[in-house]
């Protein structure tokens, strides 16, 4: 991949965190997206502290706050783990994205025509960027291009409360997808996010509002949410071969 990543859309405030706390907030957010931290991973502070290079403290600051975004749980006299979301917890996240994608869509749709050349080109960047990683098969780089899209409009969107919003949210909807998604699905597509930005480009904007809770509507479908009951076990057929005990 030879094209260099646009700026990411800004993730949120850092409320008066320091630096440190900052990026390793970021950094396990990221670990999150990508799956390389998958839902019930135990995350220990003297691990954290080492990797990170910073207290122990520190780190515990850091827990805290992601415990408060949802995203990790602290359980007492266990510590703390990578939250693994409820099936309806999931469902929730993907109503809340589409009551929060929808009000960005709606904010880009009633923009100026035609939208700056600044605006589309850093669209169009990101576009290559997802295609270039769906023709590797760079799983890992498709997972974080994909959130980083939706940041991306959010960011054009000009509202920093809704893209705090769904920043948190991504990162909930990522524990939500690896939690539950079938092996055989595709989650986010790149095809899709072209033609949104197609839709933002062209004469017809309003119809990327319909695109996008189409595509999230298509994201949740690909999870298995409603997995079937198990069958009760049947032990009288099972040792029906074994005769009479003794």
């Amino acid at each position: 991949m030879t094209a260099s990543l646009p700026p990411k859309a800004p993730r949120r405030s850092s409320g008066g965190r320091s630096s440190a706390e900052t990026r390793i907030v970021r950094s396990i957010g990221e670990a999150i997206a990508d799956r390389r931290l998958p839902p019930g991973t135990k995350l220990t502070e003297e691990s954290l502290a080492a990797a990170f290079g910073v207290s122990r403290e520190r780190v515990r600051k850091v827990l805290l706050l992601l415990s408060q975004r949802r995203v990790v749980t602290l359980i007492p006299n266990r510590g703390a783990f990578v939250t693994k979301p409820t099936a309806r917890e999931a469902r929730e996240v993907f109503e809340a994205r589409r009551v929060i994608e929808r009000a960005v869509m709606d904010r880009l749709a009633a923009l100026p025509r035609p939208l700056p050349a600044d605006m589309l080109k850093r669209l169009h960047d990101h576009g290559a960027l997802e295609d270039a990683a769906e023709r590797a098969g760079d799983r890992k780089a498709m997972i974080r291009l994909s959130g980083q899209f939706h940041l991306l409009l959010a960011e054009f969107a000009g509202n920093g409360t809704l893209t705090g919003i769904l920043a948190d949210l991504i990162d909930r909807s990522s524990l939500a997808i690896a939690a539950f998604e079938r092996h055989t699905a595709h989650t986010c597509s790149g095809e899709d996010h072209r033609r949104l930005i197609a839709a933002l480009a062209g004469t017809a904007p309003g119809a990327a509002t319909a695109l996008m809770i189409g595509h999230l509507d298509a994201v949740e479908a690909q999870l298995d949410l409603d997995p079937q009951p198990e069958a009760p076990v049947d032990l009288k057929a099972i040792f029906a071969d074994e005769g009479a005990a003794e």
